[in-house]
């Protein structure tokens, strides 16, 4: 059977994909949530005009000579007005954020101001409008200040309850349910037997998952049983993703693929020109997919990257196209079979050049250490001729 090409089993994944529907979450609970709905301003920001230093309202022409003595008439402190009318060689006692009273078209900062009890010494000329925001300085009613699709995050949170928001549409979550087989694995903090390992594919993926922006469903360690596998992937019912973790070849011992379209799972294809991930599986039951990844940790994590994170893209209505950056290779690479390779590689910054990037020099699928020390992966296409160090390069970052 041939490798079916990196870009052709990317676009069959994400192939009609619909985002999902929206949802209105309390303003707190909304960060790292994607905005459904365009979101414009229930109030104008600020509501009045209001002095953005602490000093004296005044007339601007009652200072245009200095010194000036003015004479206060009372008090503007944030969250309250001073009632009257500002006349001549007046002035008003105004705080950060406080109501510039009527009459007055300018602030004196304090520091440019003595004072004899009622009597005000303004020692500097301000013009017209001088620490002053007016009306609508930062937005009005209206205005549409958050569109759809940005990803929220404090400053979006803020922004929204100065818009008052109180809650946000946001699209709901993609639910994705993982399953981890194999009898040779245990959980973390288990004893292994001397034929087993630590199951380390099933936490990263999920913390991968929900830091995409998906609810996690981990349906835990299934062993290489049929009854075993069906179980666990009844509990996938109403999963937009299922993931399975191993045991998608089709070794004597790897049930996933014959259990999977027992099950009503069409197998669209199991075997990609990648490296690491050649034996990634994808199906459809109805509309939930299906991605069988590779059992060893490197392959999981980087199939992780190139085909999950874009399917969760997908159904929140994200652009679900990887962004690779341009990088300078720091060692010679040999020329490339017909597999796109992902490589991991140390990331050396520069100021106003291209990073450095380093791919390491054991690159096996099984070393999860080597991906944890990784800043990117440098891409080498199928069929890259070899490529000397300081050649451009292109690189994606690792999980973001």
């Amino acid at each position: 059977m041939s490798l079916l090409p990196l870009d052709e089993a990317i676009a069959r994944v994400v192939d009609n994909i619909t985002p999902l529907g929206v949802e209105m979450v309390p303003l707190a609970q909304t960060s790292g949530r994607i905005l459904a709905l365009d979101l414009s301003a229930n109030i104008t920001q600020p509501p009045f005009a209001a002095s953005s230093m602490d000093g004296y309202a005044v007339r601007a022409e009652d200072v245009a000579s200095v010194p000036a003595t003015l004479t206060q008439i009372g008090e503007a402190p944030a969250g309250s007005a001073f009632s009257g009318h500002l006349g001549k060689d007046q002035t008003v006692r105004i705080f950060t954020g406080g109501v510039v009273p009527q009459g007055a078209d300018c602030v004196v900062i304090q520091e440019n101001t003595t004072s004899s009890g009622n009597t005000i010494t303004v020692l500097k000329s301000a013009d017209v409008g001088n620490a002053i925001r007016p009306l609508g300085f930062d937005f009005k009613t209206g205005d549409i200040l958050l569109e759809e699709g940005c990803n929220i995050g404090q400053v979006q949170i803020a922004l929204a309850a100065a818009m008052n928001h109180a809650e946000l549409p946001v699209r709901k979550k993609p639910k994705v349910a993982i399953i981890a087989t194999g009898d040779e694995l245990v959980a973390a903090g288990q004893t292994p037997s001397p034929h087993q390992i630590i199951s380390s594919n099933g936490p990263g993926l999920v913390a991968a998952v929900e830091a995409f922006g998906a609810y996690a469903i981990d349906l835990g360690i299934v062993r290489d049983t049929q009854a075993s596998l069906i179980n666990a992937l009844s509990k996938a019912d109403g999963a937009d993703l299922l993931i399975t973790l191993g045991g998608a070849s089709v070794g004597d011992h790897d049930i996933v693929q014959e259990v999977l379209k027992h099950q009503g799972v069409e197998i669209d294809f199991w075997r990609i020109a990648m490296r690491p991930g050649k034996p990634l599986m994808f199906g459809q039951r109805g509309s939930m997919r299906v991605l069988g990844l590779p059992g060893n940790p490197v392959s999981a994590m980087v199939c992780t990257q190139i085909f999950v994170k874009p399917v969760i893209d997908a159904y929140l209505g994200r652009d679900h196209r990887q962004k690779p950056f341009t990088i300078e290779l720091g060692c010679d690479l040999p020329a490339n079979d017909l597999r796109q390779e992902f490589m991991r590689a140390s990331l050396d910054q520069r100021d106003a050049r291209p990073p450095i990037a380093t791919p390491f020099r054991k690159q096996d699928s099984s070393l999860l250490s080597r991906l944890a020390k990784a800043d990117c992966l440098v891409i080498r296409p199928a069929h890259a001729p070899a490529a000397k160090k300081g050649d451009l390069a292109q690189a994606l970052p690792l999980f973001c």
